[in-house]
């Protein structure tokens, strides 16, 4: 897609453990285009006024671009992307590191994935594997 004039949409993202999500805030979209490519996604679309929308974003990281889709909805058009390294965070969706003004982070669907349960396991595995066994007598092992 060659560039076009058009305004950028307002866009909303969040991060999950396989997919990045955007969502693209136009009611009543028309001509809807989303093309999502390994290192970019290049998305335009009109509204019922008739005002045209472009955005393009260079992504953060690869994704897997046979395995991403998009999904209109009345008040807005979604895409998921496949991560191509899965559990990987991304701590922002653009390859700059710079934040566009028409983009956000979509708080309410936001999770921190990488939290609870690594941060659990974490904490196990740095308590000594003896921990809690009482005072039984063990001889000493060896942790390489």
């Amino acid at each position: 897609l060659a560039p076009r004039a058009g305004q950028p949409a307002k866009t909303l993202w969040y991060d999950r453990p396989r997919y990045v999500y955007l969502e693209f805030c136009v009611e009543d979209s028309t001509d809807v285009k989303v093309v999502i490519e390994d290192h970019r996604l290049v998305f335009s679309c009109k509204n019922a006024d008739g005002v045209e929308f472009y955005n393009e974003i260079n992504l953060y990281a690869r994704v897997n671009s046979k395995d991403s889709r998009e999904k209109r909805s009345d008040r807005s058009i979604t895409c998921f992307m496949r991560k191509w390294k899965e559990k990987v965070a991304w701590p922002r969706i653009t390859k700059e590191n710079i934040k566009p003004a028409w983009l956000s982070v979509d708080f309410d669907n936001w999770r921190d994935w990488e939290g609870d349960e690594e941060v659990e396991r974490a904490m196990l595995f740095v308590s000594h594997p003896d921990a809690g066994e009482g005072d039984r007598k063990r001889p000493p092992t060896s942790h390489g």
